[in-house]
């Protein structure tokens, strides 16, 4: 099954995600082509419908980097989103649907080694989990 590219759909922070993310390509490394990124002005502002409907159109799984504790630009974004993600894995586990297509980081903007690495750890996993059921 390791010849599937899975989707993964990364909602980024534009204070640290994003950020991390484009310098990537700065360190000479690349991502998977079947990653989706969304940029969002917090990862605080990501609602549990915006998860649910990434799922729904085809994401085998979803990756959301915010800002660390503590150096949230909007104070408390980081922590609103922990109880998101909290709230959309019970919702997973009632669908059936595994814990592990959701993930939450926390990444610097000067980190884009750990953004890089991120990706690729959960791309090897989603290969080995197969296919959402939702697609």
């Amino acid at each position: 099954m390791t010849s599937y590219a899975p989707r993964i759909v990364a909602f980024c922070c534009d204070n640290s995600g994003y950020v991390a993310a484009d310098r990537v390509g700065r360190l000479g490394s690349s991502l998977p082509g079947s990653l989706d990124i969304i940029r969002v002005p917090c990862a605080g502002r990501i609602d549990v419908t915006h998860v649910l409907q990434a799922i729904e159109h085809g994401a085998d799984g979803v990756l959301v980097f915010a800002c660390h504790e503590d150096n949230c630009q909007s104070l408390t974004g980081n922590r609103i989103i922990e109880a998101r993600i909290e709230r959309v894995h019970r919702l997973m586990e009632n669908m059936g649907l595994e814990r592990e297509r959701l993930e939450l980081w926390h990444v610097a903007t000067t980190n884009g080694a750990k953004f890089a690495h991120v990706v690729e750890r959960k791309f090897r996993e989603l290969q080995t989990l197969g296919p959402s059921p939702v697609r």
